[in-house]
């Protein structure tokens, strides 16, 4: 039935209850022999039978239990209608009508209504909605008249208290409980919530579509997550590894000797990178967060007095009427005042480009030999040298490139000795460079 051809089939409820039941009983088996195990447990409408067997109880108990209220619900007519619409319960219940009831409360504007086909349609009409496909109005009064033959199958079984905690189960569970999970509304936004306030943060959705996943989202803090086990037209084996590395990176490590086994795979370290224990950044000072102000301690007593909204401190030595006046401005100066925290804080973290006069240094007098090569006459760059402390000196050559028509003036330059009492420079034809200039002198008529 779970691999047959026949997809239709498993819309019958007594085929889709036994078949959730066989898949997720499973898949729980599978993830808890890799080492995941779980802090809470939860489900939703059906999903709540498979909380027994894998929370310690036992299976066959469960299967009897959800065998015998799918066949129940079979057997019952079909008709009716169940729709998701996107409300809150507080925008649904006042409108609710003797054939419409609320199955589901999936989020804080998520409501499942179920019931009588026309009644349902006509109030989902109200709201954005869709149809569910199912061959039952379940949680609704359409339920009723399974409800005693049930409890008498219910009551056949014998209960033990869950080994793994379950959310929203009472403390004694009984046949009566069994009997009214068939018939009242699930309440998984409340179940999150409640998790939520006692840390839970990552939740791992065992079951086909990931349909909780999305709904669970919305009824979380930023900081939680939700993974699916599977999703609808994925592969089976690649999604439940990215489930599991998903838990992984969220500090829920499985035994990875467990899931690897018999893959051939193996745990190898990461590659490393090439800026690798080296530090680019920029030593800086430590950067302020802007909550002191400028003005001192008067400024720190005036603000501190804001932010507390102390207006008895703020008017002290002010006439009567001063508090009266002030009490509008506090929102809006507190509003200020954290604003600026804000952009002081996040200025912190920025790169900021600032320029800087610098100050000439004198780099004192030029000394060594100097060529000059120009295309234009020497003197002028021979001055400027002369004029940094360097050799003086005027052109005695002209050098010319082999490969080129180009000419230039060269020079070189270098200190005399001769004088010590002031600065003199001799010059004297600068010496060709091998294979590449030659020095003619004097310069060709042409000027080449």
């Amino acid at each position: 039935m779970v691999f047959g051809e026949d997809a239709e089939l498993l819309n019958r409820t007594e085929c889709t209850q036994a078949a959730l039941f066989a898949v997720e009983v499973a898949l729980y088996r599978l993830v808890e022999s890799w080492g995941v195990r779980p802090d809470h447990l939860a489900g939703h409408s059906v999903g709540g039978d498979r909380r027994g067997p894998c929370g310690g109880g036992a299976v066959a108990g469960g299967r009897v239990r959800a065998g015998g209220r799918a066949w129940l619900m079979g057997a019952l007519p079909e008709g009716g209608a169940m729709v998701a619409v996107e409300a809150s319960e507080e925008d649904v219940r006042p409108l609710l009508t003797g054939g419409v009831d609320i199955a589901a409360v999936n989020g804080p504007r998520s409501v499942v209504l179920s019931g009588d086909e026309g009644a349902v349609l006509e109030l989902a009409g109200r709201w954005k909605h869709k149809r569910l496909k199912v061959s039952h109005a379940f949680h609704s009064h359409l339920m009723d008249p399974m409800l005693d033959a049930f409890r008498a199958v219910a009551e056949e079984l014998t209960y033990e208290r869950a080994a793994v905690p379950v959310a929203g189960q009472p403390a004694r569970v009984d046949a009566e409980y069994w009997v009214r999970h068939v018939r009242d509304a699930v309440r998984f936004h409340d179940t999150v919530r409640g998790l939520q306030d006692q840390g839970v943060t990552t939740y791992l959705e065992i079951g086909p579509g990931g349909v909780l996943s999305a709904a669970g989202q919305n009824s979380v803090t930023e900081d939680a997550a939700f993974v699916p086990a599977l999703r609808t037209g994925r592969p089976e084996a690649e999604t439940l590894h990215l489930a599991v590395a998903a838990l992984h990176v969220r500090g829920m490590s499985p035994d990875w000797a467990a899931v690897l086994a018999g893959t051939g795979a193996r745990r190898i370290d990461l590659p490393t990178y090439a800026f690798q224990r080296d530090r680019y950044w920029p030593d800086t000072l430590p950067a302020t967060t802007g909550s002191e102000p400028a003005g001192g301690a008067e400024d720190t007593d005036f603000w501190d007095a804001v932010e507390r909204g102390d207006l008895e401190h703020l008017t002290l030595g002010l006439d009567g009427h001063a508090a009266d006046d002030l009490a509008p401005a506090l929102p809006v100066l507190t509003a200020w005042r954290r604003r600026r925290r804000q952009e002081s804080a996040l200025d912190s973290l920025r790169y900021h480009v600032a320029w800087k006069p610098v100050t000439p240094t004198d780099p004192g007098p030029l000394t060594g030999t100097w060529l000059i090569i120009s295309d234009r006459p020497c003197e002028p760059y021979a001055a400027a040298l002369a004029a940094r402390g360097g050799p003086s000196s005027s052109p005695t050559g002209t050098a010319r490139s082999r490969n080129s028509t180009t000419s230039a003036a060269s020079c070189r330059c270098s200190p005399s000795t001769t004088a010590p009492t002031r600065t003199t420079r001799s010059c004297r034809a600068a010496s060709p460079p091998p294979s590449t200039w030659s020095v003619r002198n004097p310069p060709s008529p042409s000027g080449r």
